[in-house]
């Protein structure tokens, strides 16, 4: 079994250690930003909660993971640090389902999906995989040498999210492919 690193609420992790899975639990309206590059052997997580870090400046200062906005950045440039490339790096995303508000009042999964896809399109950087929205949590884990990401929901078998040869991000309303 691989050496688990657990990528909490508003949390981060990125390895390029062998042997290494990053894994995170219970994805409501939150989302797992996960990114690999397969020829550096990089991987890396976000777990973020909210869409803006405008809505608490405060607590961004602090934890800037806990929002789309910063986190995003965080985990791009901590990848690169440890030798990923841009033009390398495939992403996935899961999460942003619509737990816990079951009248749409807030759209917090929503929310972030939409900040999620604005922050990516504005860097030019495509998703490669994704699986968001629906009602349930979901939990995640990155393999970080192959780059192959598993989602386990509530009473169904892992399942392997591969990568497509990629989607434009596109805003929403936008004219994305």
């Amino acid at each position: 079994m691989p050496n688990l690193l657990t990528v909490g609420v508003g949390d981060c992790q990125v390895s390029n250690t062998s042997g290494v899975s990053l894994v995170t639990y219970a994805l409501g309206s939150c989302i797992a930003v996960v990114i690999h590059d397969p020829i550096a052997a990089v991987g890396g997580m976000l777990h973020f909660m909210l869409p803006d870090s405008a809505l608490n400046p405060a607590r961004a200062s602090q934890n800037p993971f806990m929002f789309a906005d910063s986190g995003i950045p965080l985990l791009f440039r901590t990848a690169y640090q440890l030798g990923a490339q841009k033009h390398r790096i495939i992403v996935r995303a899961i999460g942003g389902a619509q737990v816990m508000d079951d009248h749409g009042v807030f759209n917090i999964g929503k929310r972030n999906y939409i900040a999620l896809r604005k922050i990516l399109w504005k860097a030019g950087v495509m998703i490669h995989g994704e699986e968001v929205g629906g009602n349930e949590s979901r939990t995640v884990r990155l393999e970080v040498p192959s780059g192959r990401v598993w989602i386990h929901g509530a009473g169904a078998k892992d399942r392997e999210l591969l990568a497509s040869s990629g989607k434009s991000c596109a805003p929403v309303g936008g004219g994305g492919s």
